[in-house]
């Protein structure tokens, strides 16, 4: 059994590790907290049985402690991922680090040299790989039933409500305060495409803007707060009274740490940044986002990221020689079409937790890479190059030239 401790209480470090402890406590047992939220740390503290004195505010403070324990999960905000994790891979600890890995390219590729150079494991939150869905996309893929790959498109559909939720009123509206989205939000996809392309990627261009969660497209009669006796609340479709106050959403609730109480949903709607027109809101991520990649053996890929859709799935069509594959993650729908013959459809086992199972089993080979030595699933190394893609993506968007992905890792 393992031995964890946990930076950050916030949503997936509560409920997606921490449920995973709580029922597989023979597997993996959390025995110290850092969390800077007093009511999250004790909720932690009390669930997990972790004595008063290994319940921290801050995780300098724990990780100033002789190493407590085998492994230290990190899910502590975008901005500090980099330097907890530097010091505990010094302290000896086996790191479980959300994604982004840091949001500075060179911290990125420290992170997961530093962690080769000491031998430590390092797992970086890339969920999909994890997902039956896509394991079954990527056996699919190196079956050779579509032959070999020459083109994808793939689409990662935010929806419209997780963009208002998350980019635009959330924790990852501000570049700035946390990443940019194509980092935050699309290094999965990133570090999905290199793993089903099976090629390093060559070259990146990009386009994308915020064109419409700003100021300039605000309706008539709206105000700075759903609250403020806005003349279009009713009707809007982002309304805050209608998400946090008049219906259950149990993911928002969560993740805006909204209690189920009515007193404190409209307090929290009232004062919090959820309460807030997303028209008028201090965010700068974009809203939507292409990028074109060239991978080697002239593979080439489009990703479209968009928060202006009714789903929150991805959407794909994956390209060979004698083939195709398409798939759909929402419906658990894998359909393969060989040239000339009949359509065949995939339909993977589903496994309990978020992301439709992934979580789960992200957390079960970790675990098992602990106890048991058995093989990482990735690399810190594979990481970080699937989220230098995502930076390179970003300079691209700014800049506005195609990026020789090669070069741009050397300049770093």
């Amino acid at each position: 059994m393992i031995e964890a401790a946990l930076l950050g209480a916030g949503g997936r470090g509560m409920f997606a590790y921490g449920e995973y402890a709580r029922k597989r406590p023979n597997e993996i047992r959390f025995v110290a907290v850092a969390e800077p939220d007093g009511e999250r740390r004790a909720r932690f503290g009390e669930l997990h049985g972790i004595p008063e004195e290994r319940r921290f505010e801050t995780w300098e403070q724990l990780l100033s402690q002789p190493r407590l324990c085998r492994a230290l999960l990190v899910c502590t905000q975008d901005n500090d991922h980099y330097e907890p994790t530097m010091l505990a891979l010094e302290l000896g600890y086996d790191i479980l680090l959300e994604k982004p890995m840091s949001t500075d390219p060179k911290e990125s590729l420290a992170i997961a040299r530093r962690a080769e150079e000491l031998g430590r494991a390092l797992t970086v939150c890339h969920p999909m790989r994890y997902s039956t869905f896509f394991r079954e996309v990527k056996r699919l893929v190196d079956s050779g039933v579509i032959g070999r790959v020459m083109t994808v498109q793939w689409t990662e559909n935010v929806g419209y409500w997780h963009q208002a939720h998350s980019f635009v009123r959330g924790n990852w509206r501000n570049a700035g305060q946390s990443s940019p989205m194509i980092l935050q939000k699309s290094c999965h996809d990133m570090d999905m495409l290199q793993w089903l392309v099976g090629a390093e990627c060559e070259a990146v261009s990009s386009f994308g803007s915020l064109s419409y969660f700003h100021e300039g497209n605000a309706p008539s009669g709206s105000t700075a707060r759903c609250t403020d006796g806005c003349a279009v609340e009713k009707t809007c479709p982002f309304s805050a009274i209608k998400w946090y106050y008049n219906e259950k959403n149990d993911f928002v609730q969560r993740a805006a740490s909204i209690s189920n109480k009515l007193e404190d949903r409209w307090e929290a709607i009232r004062n919090g940044p959820y309460g807030r027109c997303v028209y008028r809101c201090d965010n700068d991520v974009v809203d939507h986002q292409v990028v074109n990649l060239r991978f080697a053996g002239d593979v080439t890929v489009s990703f479209t990221m968009t928060g202006f859709t009714e789903e929150n799935a991805r959407t794909f069509k994956i390209m060979g020689t004698e083939g195709q594959i398409r798939g759909h993650e929402q419906l658990n729908e894998i359909e393969v079409k060989r040239f000339g013959g009949a359509m065949q459809k995939h339909y993977p086992e589903q496994v309990e937790g978020g992301h439709n199972g992934a979580d789960t089993l992200l957390m079960s080979e970790f675990v098992s890479q602990l106890e048991r030595g058995a093989s990482s699933r990735t690399s810190g190394i594979v990481s970080a190059k699937s989220h230098l893609i995502a930076f390179a993506a970003e300079a691209s968007r700014r800049t506005g030239r195609t990026i020789d992905v090669k070069s741009y890792i050397e300049s770093l």
